[in-house]
C-alpha cells in the first residue's frame, strides 16, 4: 500500500505499528488448491456413475452367480426306521448317503411322528419310510409350506431312491400350500415389501425431511409405519390376491419387528454414510438375503456363505418366521424372531450411539436450519413445504411396496395354465386331427391343441415359440409316443406339458418319451439366465436417470444428456457381457450380438425413462419401475410361462421391453436368433418415441427456470479442533463458522 502523503511521519509509524505483520500462513493453514473445472466436472460424473453401476453389478452378479446351476448338498432327508433291525432302513440310509455330489445328509429317526415333527419345524425337507411289508410301497413326507422347490427337490431325490431300491412310493405332504398360493412365494412378497419399507423412506427422509432422522423422532414415526405397511401388505395378499387367510395379528407382530430391525439398521448406515447407505442397505437386504432366504431355491444348493447368513439376514429370518405362522402353527417360529429382534437392538444401539455424536449431521445431506426450511421432497425436485415432503416421504416408498407385493402377488401366487399351445403329430393329418380333438375336449382351455404336418415342422414351430410342445402320436417313425418341447425356451412352461401329457400317456397306459430339442446348458439349469441378463440391462436403463435426475439436474437438454445415455448404454453393454460370459461363465451367446443387443435395450429403456424423470422428476420412478420391471417379469415368460399368468400380461408380452430382452437373449442363446429382429423393433420403437418426445420436452424445460437445489452439507473436522469442540447451531449441526478457513492475521 502507498503512503498517505497527507501524513506526517509520526503518524506513519502509528499506523505501520497498529497493522499486524504480513505472515506467510503456516502449512497446517493453507488451502490446497481444488481440482481444475475439468477434472472436478469428470468426477462428479464418476460419482454420478459409480452409484447404478455398482447397485446392478452387485445384484445380478450374485444372482446369476448364486443361482445359474444351483446343486443341493447335505439337503437334510429322514430315514424311519432306527429303533428296529429292519434292513430297509439301514438299505434306504445307505442309498442316499451314496448319492453323488453329497446331495443328501440323511439321518435315522425313531417314528413316523419324529419324521412329521422334523418336517414341521423345517429341520429336514423331506422322510422316508421305508415299506413294512414285501410289495408295500414306501412312504415320501414332504412338507409343501417349506418352499415348493425345496419340497420338489426333495421329492425328486427321495422317489429315485426308493425306486432304485425296488419300491413304489406314495406321496404325503404333511404342509401343503394353499389354493391361493400355490406357487408358494407369499411368503417371499410379503418379506420383500417389508424390506423395501424398512430402508427406502430413509433415503427420501435424508433428502426431504432430514430433521425427522433425529432419533427421539424418527421412533415415534417408526412406531406408526410399523404398523401400517403391514396391514397393507396383508390386505393386498390376503382379501385382494387371496393368498393369504387368518393369522393377521402374528402376520402384523412379524412385520412390524421386520420393518423396525431393518429400519434401525438403515437409519444407523445412514448417519454414518449419507446417499452411500442405499448400496450397503440393498447389499445386506436384498443383494445378500434373497439367494439367503431360501424363499425361492433351497438355501443348502446355495454356496457355503449364504447358507451361514440365513441365520442372520432379515430377509431369510422374515419369510421362514412368516411360513412359520402361515403353514406349520408357529413350530420353528422363536429363532427367526430371535434374529430380527437381534437385528432390532442392535440397530437401535449403533443409532443412538452415531445419533449422540453427530446429532443432526448425515454425511451429503441437505442443510436445514429447522424443520420448515424449505427443501425438495424428493431428489432434484423443486423446493418443498413441509407438508409435502412429509407425504413425499409416505407416498413414494409406500407405492413401491403396493406395487411390488400387489403386482408380484396378483401375478404369481396361483399360476394356472391356460391356452398353451401344442402341436399334434400324427401318421396322417387326419389322424392328427381326431387326437386333437379327444385331447381338446378332455383338456379344455388348458391347452390350444393344433395340428402339425410332421415331426420336423413341429420342431420349427417349437423354436419360432409359435408353440410350446408337441405330442407325436405311438406309431409315427414306429416309435411310442413322444413328447417334443425345448427348456431353452422356457422351463416352467416344459414342465407342465410335461405333467399334463404324463398323465395322458399314463391314463391310457402308453409309454411316453421325451425330446429336448433345445436343450438348457449345465451353466443355466433354472433356465432363469436369460431373464436376469434381460433385467439388468433394463435396470441399468432406468436406474441411470434416476440417478441423473438427483445427482445431475443441470443436464437439462437432450444435447447434454444423449452423450451420456449413449456412453453408459454401450460401456455397460460390455461390461455386463463380460460379468455375465467371462468372470461367471453362465452366457454363452454370441459376444457381438448380446453387446448390441444390449446396448440398445439399455439407450432405449433410459430414453424412455428420461421422459418421465425429465417432466415429473423422481416421482416418475414408480411409474418406471411398473412398466420396465414390475409389469415386465410376469409378462416376459422368464421365470413363470406366460401362458401361467393373467391374460393382461400375456397381451403385454410382445409390447414391454423386458419381455423383448429375454425373448432376445433366450432366443440367441438357445433358438438360433428365431424372433430377435421382431424383439429389436419392439426395443428400437420404445427408443425412438422416447427420444422424440425428450426432444419435446426440452421446449417445455426451456420455459421453465432450473430447480433451486439445497447446499448439501458434508462435515470437515479440523484436524487441531476436536469434533466435540466445534460450535454448534440450534438444531445439533456444526455452525458454517466453525467450518470456514479462518483468514490470515485474525488472530492477535
Amino acid at each position: 500500500m502507498l503512503p498517505d502523503p497527507d501524513q506526517t511521519e509520526a503518524e506513519r509509524a502509528i499506523a505501520a505499528d497498529a497493522r499486524p505483520p504480513a505472515t506467510e500462513p503456516s502449512a497446517a493453514r493453507r488451502t490446497k488448491p481444488g481440482p481444475s473445472p475439468v477434472k472436478a466436472k469428470i468426477m462428479g460424473y464418476v460419482g454420478i456413475l459409480a452409484f447404478p453401476f455398482v447397485m446392478v453389478t452387485m445384484m445380478y452378479a450374485t444372482y446369476i452367480g448364486t443361482m445359474h446351476a444351483p446343486q443341493v448338498t447335505d439337503l437334510p432327508v429322514a430315514v424311519v426306521g432306527a429303533s428296529s433291525d429292519s434292513g430297509a432302513a439301514h438299505d434306504t440310509f445307505a442309498a442316499l448317503d451314496a448319492l453323488p455330489d453329497d446331495q443328501v445328509e440323511p439321518l435315522m429317526v425313531a417314528t413316523v411322528a419324529e419324521a412329521r415333527a422334523l418336517l414341521d419345524s423345517q429341520d429336514v425337507a423331506a422322510a422316508i419310510a421305508p415299506p413294512v411289508l414285501d410289495g408295500a410301497p414306501a412312504t415320501v413326507y414332504v412338507a409343501g409350506g417349506g418352499g415348493a422347490s425345496r419340497a420338489q427337490t426333495a421329492r425328486t431325490l427321495a422317489v429315485s431312491t426308493t425306486t432304485g431300491l425296488g419300491w413304489s412310493a406314495e406321496i404325503e405332504d404333511v404342509a401343503p400350500l394353499p389354493a391361493g398360493d400355490s406357487s408358494g412365494t407369499v411368503a417371499l412378497f410379503a418379506a420383500m415389501g417389508m424390506m423395501l419399507a424398512g430402508y427406502v423412506p430413509i433415503s427420501i427422509m435424508m433428502m426431504g425431511t432430514p430433521h425427522l432422522l433425529r432419533l427421539r423422532r424418527f421412533l415415534p414415526a417408526l412406531a406408526g409405519w410399523a404398523v401400517a405397511v403391514p396391514s397393507v401388505i396383508y390386505l393386498l395378499l390376503g382379501p385382494v390376491v387371496g393368498g393369504v387367510a387368518g393369522h393377521y395379528w402374528e402376520f402384523l407382530g412379524v412385520g412390524a419387528l421386520t420393518i423396525s430391525a431393518v429400519a434401525l439398521v438403515q437409519l444407523f448406515f445412514t448417519k454414518l454414510a449419507g446417499p452411500l447407505a442405499v448400496l450397503l442397505g440393498m447389499l445386506l437386504l436384498v443383494v445378500l438375503g434373497m439367494p439367503a432366504s431360501n424363499l425361492a431355491l433351497p438355501v443348502e444348493s446355495m454356496p457355503g456363505f449364504f447358507q451361514a447368513a440365513h441365520h442372520v439376514l432379515p430377509l431369510p429370518a422374515a419369510g421362514e418366521a412368516l411360513r412359520s405362522i402361515l403353514y406349520f402353527d408357529g413350530v420353528g417360529l422363536a429363532p427367526h424372531l430371535i434374529t430380527l429382534g437381534v437385528g432390532l437392538v442392535v440397530g437401535l444401539v449403533l443409532a443412538a450411539v452415531v445419533d449422540r455424536k453427530n446429532g443432526d449431521v448425515i454425511p451429503v445431506a441437505s442443510k436445514f436450519e429447522d424443520a420448515d426450511t424449505p427443501l425438495p421432497a424428493l431428489p432434484g425436485g423443486p423446493l418443498r413445504s413441509k407438508k409435502m415432503r412429509y407425504f413425499a416421504a409416505a407416498a413414494f416408498p409406500g407405492t413401491l411396496v403396493v406395487l411390488v407385493v400387489g403386482l408380484m402377488g396378483f401375478t404369481m401366487h396361483a399360476p394356472t395354465v391356460r391356452d398353451m399351445p401344442v402341436a399334434v403329430v400324427g401318421q396322417t393329418s387326419e389322424l392328427a386331427g381326431q387326437a386333437a380333438a379327444g385331447l381338446q375336449q378332455a383338456l379344455g382351455d388348458v391347452v390350444d391343441l393344433r395340428v402339425a404336418d410332421s415331426v420336423a415342422a413341429a420342431d420349427e414351430a417349437i423354436t419360432q415359440q409359435e408353440v410350446v410342445a408337441a405330442f407325436v402320436l405311438p406309431g409315427v417313425e414306429g416309435q411310442d409316443a413322444v413328447l417334443r418341447t425345448a427348456s431353452g425356451a422356457g422351463m416352467a412352461q416344459q414342465r407342465a406339458a410335461s405333467t399334463i401329457f404324463t398323465q395322458i400317456a399314463d391314463a391310457q397306459g402308453m409309454s411316453l418319451q421325451q425330446v429336448d430339442v433345445a436343450a438348457l446348458t449345465q451353466d443355466d439349469l433354472q433356465g432363469s439366465n436369460s431373464m436376469y441378463v434381460a433385467m439388468a440391462w433394463v435396470m441399468a436403463g432406468f436406474l441411470l436417470c434416476s440417478v441423473l435426475r438427483g445427482g445431475a439436474p443441470h443436464l437439462r437438454t437432450m444435447q447434454q444428456l444423449l452423450p451420456v445415455l449413449l456412453g453408459w448404454a454401450v460401456g455397460m453393454s460390455v461390461w455386463l457381457w463380460f460379468l455375465f460370459s467371462v468372470l461367471i461363465g453362465a452366457v454363452h451367446g454370441n459376444a457381438w450380438q448380446l453387446i448390441g443387443f444390449g446396448a440398445v435395450t439399455i439407450l432405449a429403456v433410459s430414453l424412455a425413462t428420461a421422459v418421465l424423470t425429465r417432466t415429473i422428476g423422481m416421482a416418475g420412478v414408480p411409474i418406471a419401475t411398473l412398466v420396465m420391471m414390475l409389469a415386465g417379469v410376469p409378462a416376459s415368460g422368464g421365470g413363470m410361462s406366460i401362458y401361467m399368468v393373467p391374460e393382461l400380461f400375456r397381451s403385454l408380452h410382445g409390447v414391454l421391453p423386458l419381455a423383448a430382452a429375454t425373448d432376445a437373449v433366450r432366443s440367441l442363446t438357445y433358438l438360433g436368433g428365431t424372433g430377435v429382429v421382431q424383439n429389436l423393433l419392439v426395443i428400437v420403437a420404445w427408443g425412438a418415441v422416447g427420444l422424440l418426445v425428450n426432444v419435446l420436452v426440452d421446449r417445455y424445460l426451456a420455459t421453465r427456470p432450473p430447480h433451486p437445489q439445497p447446499e448439501r452439507f458434508m462435515p470437515q473436522r479440523s484436524s487441531g479442533t476436536p469434533a466435540s469442540t466445534l460450535p454448534t447451531g440450534a438444531d445439533g449441526t456444526t455452525s458454517d463458522a466453525a467450518l470456514e478457513p479462518e483468514p490470515t492475521g485474525a488472530r492477535s
